[in-house]
């Protein structure tokens, strides 16, 4: 069976980006204790990243890199913003410790669609927010093997996610 459209897929990998001086630092291990299963074509891993693995079987490896534009895109400025700080006030949140430099904050935009922004200053009226995913803008090395490889059921298909072992649990 090969890795395609509606298989799931169980594999295990390195990610290495470059840092500022251009060497490539690892970012991320998933190791064959707790591998990644996700559901091809319908991950919502970059598009890249599902193209280089199309067509792979169980036991092959793996190791290439995805450019920016095929991973999370290029860095967008625009997506730096200043919002006022009583936006995040709020009777049950600690606003210091949850505006600490570096904290991910989950947010909804004006047409109430969920994101991640990262606390990037903290002035006194303003909090400065990064809405780029953290890996926007960097190339992505993979390094890992496909450990296996089975058709997804028309339930996973239409749920969106992996059942069973490795996957989402329903009670």
């Amino acid at each position: 069976m090969k890795v395609e459209k509606n298989n799931v897929v169980a594999l295990i990998y390195s990610l290495r980006i470059p840092d500022n001086d251009g060497e490539m630092d690892i970012v991320e291990v998933v190791t064959e204790e707790d591998p990644m299963y996700f559901i091809q074509g319908i991950s919502g891993l970059p598009e890249g990243f599902e193209l280089k693995i199309e067509g792979l079987s169980t036991g092959d490896t793996f190791d290439f890199t995805v450019a920016p534009e095929e991973g999370y895109g290029e860095f967008d400025p625009e997506a730096i913003v200043e919002l006022p700080k009583a936006v995040f006030q709020s009777d049950d949140i600690d606003q210091e410790e949850l505006l600490e430099i570096g904290n991910i904050v989950p947010m909804t935009n004006e047409d109430g669609e969920r994101m991640h922004g990262q606390v990037v200053e903290v002035k006194d009226d303003v909090v400065v927010m990064n809405f780029n995913h953290p890996l926007a803008g960097k190339e992505m090395h993979f390094e890992g093997s496909i450990l296996s490889i089975r058709p997804a059921t028309d339930e996973e298909i239409s749920h969106g996610h992996v059942h069973g072992e490795g996957g989402h649990h329903h009670e």
